[in-house]
Parts: structure tokens; C-alpha cells; sequence
């Protein structure tokens, strides 16, 4: 039975509710030792706003639900059959929601075949049937195609593997004009590939087709449906500074987009930009944007690849941690982060999708981990939501989320890591650095339960004081780490996706960094799905620094907190 703290999504046979342990853990596990291992309790603290949804009355005749107008771009996910797309997505718990356009209560979307949903793709009709159809990214690079959808579920009618090359899929509704919504697919090295909807549930996309490199200067890509009025998708794209262009469709599968258009700049105040289809039944393709406040606003398309000036439409939307048909990378595993006290309590900082923190909880017994040593909190060992919390106890590796012990022979590392997927293969790993400065990569196995046999990074790490990982940083998707020396500079390592070779070479990202006592990798606490960083002062002030998505990692600091003195350590 997993620990009270994992917080699992383990859907029962209905697939409607979520499994959470609510019990202590046992007063002596089977792990190496004989001490039992200190209580973890999981908070339940959650945000309680409930999201709002309002959309201004459209000026002039709105096209009707049932009404079949030429030309107007077809709602991708209308489940409630009032002709909008209805907005589904993850929420931190790991489950997909439906928030229907008709408003009320968010309903729970099963999927199966798969617990979580990295990204979510909504597609339309691609057969006769009755329902739209939905695709679901794993991290592991399952490609799911759920036919016939309702406000409850989908059938599973196709998965595909080996998508985890890409770092971006999406459709953009009908590319070469045979009635069908296509998919697109971007590399981590920026090169775009074409998929054509065949209309067949069983084999839904013919063979992959190059669309171009240079696609990677974009770190948010909407698929927006047609927004230009020639009845093709199109595709709205921005980069890391918020320049915001279109790109409009040819129709021809080899090149299928013209030139792109500038549209707009300021658009890196949204962490996700999401396509909507046409939400106000004007005939013409809008896009929503949320913003750190976790607002929606509404952006109604012109029908000639514009947009009006944007109109609040929503507040209270940060605790979905990703929307179906959003642009950005989806990342999951770790939005939070925990610390030590001087007496030996255990603590939660959970991030809020805003940049901020929500109030510290306390997970353990006052006192209850005094004694430990070694320990890390890991990127979700299984793919899930909820980090898992690794520690070393009589040279063994301990797991407080699957009960697991990984073996003697720890007592040689001075410092563990666990950044996410390090090898590519859409499972989280784990770095450790021996007493030597010899730095190993450890391959998860996808469940938590196991890893396999080491791989040796390099040797000289034991130049760094401090390492620090939880996703990525720089904008490919990949995970990275960050590094300070004893003189206070900071380097970036970006990942590779090679486990044999798992970095590139470092970047120097600053100096000075010897200011702060503590680094910490919360993970995404913005929302945006890139990796953010923390560092505290001597005097106990904790500094925030968001991802940028670009080469620099890091962006400016602010301030968010104080008080953090009172911890021994941060994890």
C-alpha cells in the first residue's frame, strides 16, 4: 500500500475517483534497519476558488449550434452540443476534467489505458460517429486516439508509440483540405513534422512528412483551427519574448503554411495559450490566454488571421496545470517543493501556478526526521504528479511513496538528484554524486520501483556546492540541472535526452549566487511548464526565479517570501 504522502492517482474500476492512503505508515516496514521509518502525512490543502467562465453576447446574428455555415470552423471538442469546444484538461491531482461551455461544475474525463495526460489534443470528427475525437500524449511517448467522446469518456481506439521524440504535438485543425483535423509534431531539434488524418480510428494518421526546421524558436504553438476564413487550420505561434506570429495554411501537406505574419508582441505575460475554436459562434477561430493570476482572456478572431483587442473571460483557472489544445510544453512530476526545520520537521511548499507558494504544511511528526541524512525529492519516479521523497538509511536507498528499499551501497554519495527524464526515454531518473566528485546517472524504470545500472557522467562535481534539477529550464523539453561552484557562479547543464551522455556543456548563468544559503528546484510552480529555481538568503528571504525557456534558463529575481531561515535544509 503506497504511503499516506505519495498522493498516487490510481483510479479504481470506474475510473471516477482518485485512491488516496489515509493511513500512517506501518510501524515497521521491511526496510533495511530497524528504526521504522518517520510518518508522512500527504496535505489536503488545495486552492478552494472555483473557476469562472463568462463570455461577452457576440455582436450581431451568433451562428446557432445546429446551424451548418460554410466556411465556419468547426468546434474540436463540443461534447455538450451547443456548437463550442468545451475546455478539458489536467488538473494537479492527475485526473482530466471537462469544463463544459455551458458552465457548472468541472466533470472528471476518464481516459483509459493511461492515469495521467502530459498534453491533450482535441481533434473533431474524424469519422462518421457520434462524438469528437481526443488525443492523449503520455510521458512515455503513448499516443492515445479516444473516439466517440462524451462529458464522461471517450472510447480508446488506437495508441501509438514512440512519440516521446517530439516535444510538441498538436493539431491545427484541417491542413490539406479533405475535411479532416491533421497533427503536427515538433522535435526536440525544432524540426516540424505533418501527420494526415486518414479518417480510419484503427490507423488514424498516414506517414510522417518534414515540414521544415527553425520551429524551436517557438516555445508555445496553437493549433488554432481556421482562423483566416479558406477553410484550413492554421497556426498561431509565439516565441519565448512574446512576439506572436501566424502562420496561415497552404493546403499543400509538403509545405503547408505560408510565410509567417507578425501579430502581436507582450504575449509572455500568458503561461498557456489555448486553442478554442470558435467560442462565440461568430464563424471565426479565437484563442483564450491565462495569465499568472490564473485570469482567462479572450482573444476573437477577425477572420483574416487577426485578432480583436483581448476581454476577460474567466478568473481562477490556476489549478489546471494544463488545458487541452494548449501551446506551451506540458511538463508534470514536481510543482512543489519541501523543507527541513532545525528540529527535524518535514514541511510542504506546493506552488500555486502563479509564481507563489501556497501556506507551508507540515507532513511529518515535530521531530520526526532529525536523524535522517542523504535525502532528495525526485521529479515523480512513475510518471505521476506527486514528487517522490528518496533517502539513505544504512548505505540503503529508501522510497517513502512505493514502500520500496533500492538496495545497499548509497553510503558513497554525498548528494542526490532526481531532475526527471534524463535519458529520453520519458521515464525520471536519478543522479548521484560519490564523495570523489564522480557524478551517476541512475535510469528509472517508469513505476518508481527500481532503477538500473549506473552510468557514469563524469568526474570533477564535486566542484559544486549546490546541484539542483526539476524539469526544464531552457524551452526543448528536455530535463536540465542547475550548479554553483564555491565562488558563486551558476552553470547551467541542458539535458539531452542521452543517458550514455546525458549534458551538454555547461553555461555559466551568473555570479554572486554565493549570496544565498539554499538553492531549491520546485519544479513548475508558473504554470507554463518550464522549470523554475528558488534561493535563499542568510537572513531568510526567499527569491524567486522563473524559466525563460531559452538558453539563459533563468529569468529575473523576486521576492515571494521570507522566513525560510528557520530550515536546515531545502529538497
Amino acid at each position: 500500500m503506497p504511503f499516506a504522502f505519495s498522493g498516487r492517482a490510481v483510479r479504481i474500476a470506474t475510473c471516477t475517483a482518485l485512491a488516496l492512503s489515509a493511513g500512517m505508515l506501518p510501524a515497521s516496514p521491511a526496510f533495511a534497519g530497524s528504526a521504522p521509518v518517520p510518518d508522512l502525512r500527504r496535505p489536503l490543502t488545495d486552492t478552494t476558488a472555483v473557476p469562472t467562465l463568462s463570455e461577452p453576447a457576440p455582436a450581431g446574428k451568433a451562428r446557432a449550434a445546429a446551424d451548418d455555415v460554410s466556411g465556419a470552423p468547426k468546434a474540436r471538442f463540443d461534447v455538450t452540443g451547443d456548437g463550442k469546444t468545451d475546455l478539458i484538461h489536467r488538473t494537479r491531482s492527475g485526473f482530466t476534467y471537462l469544463a463544459s461551455s455551458e458552465g457548472g461544475a468541472h466533470t472528471e474525463f476518464a481516459t483509459a489505458g493511461t492515469t495521467t495526460d502530459l498534453d491533450l489534443v482535441p481533434l473533431g470528427h474524424q469519422d462518421a460517429g457520434v462524438g469528437p475525437e481526443l488525443l492523449s500524449v503520455s510521458a512515455n511517448g503513448a499516443l492515445r486516439l479516444y473516439s466517440h467522446s462524451s462529458t464522461a469518456d471517450g472510447t480508446l481506439s488506437w495508441t501509438g508509440h514512440g512519440w516521446n521524440i517530439y516535444n510538441k504535438v498538436f493539431s491545427p485543425g484541417d491542413v490539406d483540405g479533405d475535411g479532416r483535423a491533421d497533427v503536427m509534431a515538433r522535435q526536440y531539434n525544432g524540426d516540424l513534422y505533418f501527420y494526415r488524418a486518414t479518417g480510419t480510428l484503427s490507423a488514424p494518421f498516414a506517414g510522417r512528412v518534414k515540414v521544415g526546421p527553425g520551429w524551436g524558436a517557438y516555445d508555445q504553438l496553437v493549433g488554432l483551427g481556421d482562423n483566416d476564413g479558406d477553410g484550413r487550420g492554421d497556426v498561431l505561434a509565439r516565441t519565448p519574448a512574446g512576439q506572436v506570429y501566424f502562420y496561415g495554411s497552404t493546403g499543400d501537406k509538403r509545405a503547408p503554411f505560408k510565410p509567417r505574419k507578425a501579430l502581436a508582441t507582450g504575449w509572455q505575460v500568458y503561461n498557456q495559450v489555448i486553442a478554442v475554436d470558435d467560442r462565440n459562434l461568430d464563424g471565426r477561430a479565437d484563442v483564450f490566454a491565462r495569465d499568472l493570476n490564473g485570469t482567462l482572456w479572450a482573444y476573437y478572431g477577425r477572420g483574416n488571421g487577426t485578432f480583436t483587442a483581448r476581454a476577460q473571460t474567466g478568473t481562477s483557472w490556476n489549478k489546471v496545470e494544463q488545458f487541452g489544445g494548449a501551446g506551451n510544453i506540458p511538463s508534470l512530476g514536481k510543482t512543489l517543493f519541501m523543507g527541513r526545520d532545525k528540529a527535524g520537521t518535514l514541511f510542504w511548499h506546493r506552488g500555486l501556478n502563479n509564481g507563489r507558494l501556497a501556506p507551508r504544511e507540515q507532513v511529518s511528526d515535530t521531530g520526526g526526521w532529525a536523524a535522517a541524512g542523504l535525502m532528495t525529492l525526485a521529479h515523480a519516479l512513475d510518471g505521476n504528479t506527486i514528487p517522490d521523497l528518496l533517502f539513505v538509511r544504512d548505505g540503503h536507498l529508501v522510497s517513502t511513496s512505493t514502500e520500496k528499499d533500492f538496495g545497499g551501497g548509497w553510503q558513497v554519495y554525498d548528494r542526490l538528484v532526481g531532475p526527471g527524464d534524463l535519458s529520453g526515454d520519458g521515464k525520471s531518473d536519478l543522479l548521484a554524486r560519490d564523495r570523489a566528485g564522480v557524478l551517476y546517472l541512475y535510469r528509472g524504470n517508469g513505476a518508481g520501483t527500481g532503477f538500473s545500472s549506473r552510468v557514469r557522467v563524469g568526474t570533477g562535481w564535486n566542484a559544486y556546492d549546490q546541484i539542483v534539477g526539476a524539469g526544464d529550464h531552457t524551452g526543448d523539453g528536455r530535463a536540465d540541472i542547475v550548479a554553483r561552484d564555491r565562488s558563486g557562479n551558476l552553470y547551467l547543464y541542458r539535458g539531452t535526452g542521452s543517458a550514455t551522455a546525458p549534458f551538454a556543456g555547461r553555461l555559466r548563468i551568473g555570479g554572486g549566487w554565493g549570496a544565498y544559503s539554499k538553492l531549491v528546484a520546485p519544479g513548475d510552480i508558473s504554470g507554463d511548464g518550464r522549470a523554475d529555481l528558488l534561493a535563499v538568503t542568510a537572513s531568510g528571504d526567499l527569491y524567486r526565479y522563473l524559466g525563460t525557456g531559452t538558453s539563459a534558463g533563468i529569468g529575473a529575481r523576486a521576492k515571494i517570501g521570507n522566513g525560510f531561515q528557520t530550515y536546515r535544509d531545502l529538497y
